[in-house]
């Protein structure tokens, strides 16, 4: 999947003909060459907003796809409301099926949560419905659509909220950054093809070749991989070879360009609404600050490159000084493919694309068998992957002693699906694994991050500006185990799926709750909560990140406390959307103090 830049240069440079056709297909913001937000702002605003929902085709790189928009754009337009306001939109759905939007961060009365089936029926065919809530927030945020699979088809779209005081981000000017994908492949046929084989999308398994001449991993290792039938490239479920990664709706050959004037303070909203894509995203030369995660302020920090998981926000701020162009990068985990942008002093200008990196591959920690290293004791000559394999004899016993490897995988096996170790997850053919050694990996950058050569942001660098709005200690914790069978592309949290009909996970009113979540699979889930904002568990004491989506890594675990102090039902999902419809969602429901159970 490598980059003609020949064809981005060529793209970038088009006349200016092509650049007025193109310009129909996108809302004010996202325009193929913007020059920011400013007054009047490109944006629905007010106390009444009419939004209408429909059909329509879009132009990706040249290439026309079938997409569903809003008010006749992929993505929606830019919702810019005030704190303090009252909202008021009117839904208009012109589809011939139920669509709904849920605004994405919100907080809200559950009944506008816009989640059908749990906060409201759905909007019907031809039919209107209104939303009407108080603005109590400010930030980035966005929505989409919680119906079907029509999010992936391009029903998304931004919300900025200005503060009502004064906004402690100085910045000079600010763009909108929305990241996502697209395939021109329906989504019902995407996830036919998972459920048949869920590793339909992957072109980058390895190869005999590969190993033969040690550019993958171990022989010997992989073939323990093999006899786990686990495959250490399956790192995203679908991927470049199908999907175009887009910004603001522009294929990487389209070249979507954010302008600044040398010297200024630019504010970038970059928002992922991709339906399975998880971005790192980077601009080579140029240092980002980041200083806002899920729409509320953070200490500012800086870094090179951040991961963005899907429905997760952040605001940088980056100062280029240089008359120069600069390339934006969201490269896709798996490096599989990339969307890319250009900013730049003036419209015409581009900056080189780097070729994609090489791929990530699964380790034995994404396995869920945690630090092996001090499993080979001082043996240097032995690699931690090679111990938890059985090549080596570990030295000091710990889980993986005693275990009989001359099963080839089968011994391996039998301990990654031990129940004693989760008794609370339903045993059942969904669970393929249970993590023997799962570890907290809120302070790693996230697969294939680890050594590359420059700063990459974690949970753990992240400081709230402001103090914890509640501080109590949690009064109880709660531990969720994220499970899946990746062979039957089965997803749940505790072996339990969203069509189940279990009831819901209760929590009384006001109370303050841990939660481990802990990550069964090989793959990573960015798991949101509806309804609330939870404190990462991080040690920054009162000034925990406070967010409303966690990426929860391959075989690791992630720690949020929260204050149950929004009434309803709330939605709580794997925010993949193929893992969501495959069932990995369940309702939190928020009751009041004594009510009878």
């Amino acid at each position: 999947m490598q980059i003609d830049r020949r064809g981005f240069v060529s793209a970038a440079l088009g006349g200016g003909a092509a650049a007025a056709a193109m310009a129909g297909w996108f809302p004010v913001w996202a325009q193929p060459v913007s020059s920011g937000i400013i007054a009047p702002l490109p944006a629905v605003s007010g106390n009444d907003i009419m939004l209408r929902i429909a059909r329509q085709t879009m132009r990706i790189d040249g290439k026309v796809s079938r997409a569903i928009g809003i008010n006749g754009t992929v993505p929606a337009p830019l919702i810019r409301l005030k704190q303090g306001q009252t909202a008021r939109l009117t839904v208009v759905n012109d589809l011939d099926e139920d669509s709904s939007i849920h605004w994405h961060g919100l907080i809200l009365p559950f009944e506008m949560d816009g989640v059908p089936g749990v906060s409201f029926p759905g909007i019907r065919p031809r039919s209107t419905f209104v939303y009407e809530f108080p603005v109590v927030q400010s930030g980035t945020y966005w929505y989409h659509s919680h119906s079907g699979l029509q999010e992936q088809l391009g029903h998304y779209g931004p919300i900025v909220i200005d503060p009502a005081d004064t906004d402690p981000i100085a910045y000079d000017r600010e763009h909108v950054v929305v990241l996502s994908d697209h395939s021109r492949i329906s989504p019902e046929a995407i996830f036919r093809k998972l459920k048949v084989n869920p590793g339909h999308f992957n072109r980058q398994r390895q190869t005999l070749a590969g190993l033969l001449a040690g550019k993958d991993q171990p022989l010997k290792d992989r073939l323990a991989w093999g006899a786990m039938r686990m495959d250490p490239t399956d790192v995203a479920d679908v991927n470049g070879s199908t999907y175009s990664f887009l910004v603001n709706g522009h294929g990487p050959r389209d070249n979507w360009t954010a302008l600044f004037d040398p010297g200024e303070r630019v504010r970038l909203r970059i928002i992922n609404a991709s339906a399975m894509s998880i971005f790192n995203v980077r601009i080579p030369g140029l240092r980002m600050t980041v200083v806002q995660a899920d729409g509320l302020n953070i200490v500012p920090v800086e870094t090179d490159e951040f991961q963005i998981a899907v429905a997760e926000t952040y605001d940088v701020i980056v100062t280029p000084a240089e008359d120069r162009a600069f390339t934006l990068i969201a490269e896709a985990s798996d490096r599989s493919g990339m969307g890319r942008a250009t900013l730049a002093p003036r419209a015409g200008m581009v900056a080189e694309v780097p070729p994609l990196r090489p791929r990530p591959l699964a380790t034995m920690k994404d396995m869920g068998m945690g630090d092996m290293g001090a499993m080979a004791g001082d043996d240097a000559s032995c690699p931690p992957e090679h111990a938890a394999m059985g090549h080596c004899t570990p030295a000091g016993g710990g889980a993986m002693a005693g275990m009989d490897h001359g099963s080839g995988g089968g011994a391996m096996e039998h301990s990654m699906r031990d129940f004693d170790v989760a008794p609370q997850v339903k045993r059942d053919p969904s669970v393929q694994t249970i993590s023997p050694m799962p570890v907290d990996r809120m302070g790693e950058p996230g697969q294939g991050l680890e050594d590359v050569g420059h700063d990459v942001l974690t949970y753990k660098d992240l400081v709230a500006l402001d103090r914890n709005p509640d501080v109590r200690a949690p009064e109880r914790s709660l531990a969720i185990h994220l499970t899946g069978n990746m062979e039957r592309f089965m997803w749940s949290f505790d072996g339990v799926k969203m069509s189940d009909h279990h009831e819901p996970i209760p929590f009384l009113e006001g109370e303050r709750v841990r939660v481990n979540l802990i990550n069964d699979s090989m793959m990573s889930h960015p798991i949101h909560l509806h309804g609330h904002f939870f404190e990462l568990v991080t040690g920054k004491g009162d000034r925990a990140p406070r967010k409303h989506t966690v990426l929860v890594q391959p075989g690791g675990t992630a720690t949020f406390d929260f204050t149950a102090d929004a009434l309803g039902d709330w939605a709580f999902h794997c925010h993949l959307l193929y893992h969501m419809h495959a069932g990995m969602m369940r309702v939190v429901s928020v009751r009041p103090r004594g009510e009878a159970a």
